[in-house]
């Protein structure tokens, strides 16, 4: 049976997420003012997300990425987490900020926080774009929270559909049927 996917609505406009990511920078900038932070973005769905984060921050902030999966090409995770590409920077003493698309059962989450705090940061915070409350099923502290979004399936600024979507301007809400 095939799947036909469509965009069923608008969920947060470019506009909400412009002004919304321009008060979290402020946010992290405040919070760090005269350090530098460390921002860990998970590809691929955060990328979108944290070019626009960077370049509203007022503080020195460096790159760096991670890759991990739980979802493959599905619309549910698996909660198997995998590590598919490590940092390049040490963060031993540093100040790491994880920038994350969206944060759902926590799960990834927590292995990245588990590993990367075994790494001896100065801190470590949370910064998502979009909160999924009511699918969490692992207790995570954000500490910079974009918007909560309701139990459905979210796309476009970074996130995908097997890997459509993403260039998106907007969140909108995928409609999947039956073929």
């Amino acid at each position: 049976m095939e799947h036909v996917e469509e965009i069923e609505r608008t969920l947060i406009s470019e506009e909400q997420l412009r002004i919304r990511i321009k008060e979290l920078a402020r946010q992290i900038s405040n919070d760090f003012s005269g350090e530098t932070v460390i921002l860990v973005g998970l590809l691929k769905g955060s990328v979108v997300f944290l070019s626009d984060l960077a370049r509203e921050i007022t503080v020195n902030c460096h790159m760096d990425f991670m890759s991990v999966t739980s979802y493959g090409n599905d619309t549910e995770s698996s909660g198997e987490v995998r590590f598919l590409k490590d940092l390049d920077e040490d963060i031993n003493g540093k100040n790491v900020i994880i920038v994350e698309d969206i944060i759902d059962t926590g799960y990834t989450l927590r292995e990245v926080v588990k590993v990367l705090g075994a790494r001896s940061p100065k801190n470590i915070r949370i910064c998502t774009l979009l909160n999924k409350v009511s699918r969490r099923l692992v207790n995570i502290p954000i500490h910079y929270n974009g918007f909560d979004v309701p139990d459905e399936f979210v796309i476009g600024f970074g996130l995908d559909y097997a890997q459509k979507y993403r260039n998106l301007k907007y969140i909108g809400v995928l409609k999947i049927t039956e073929k």
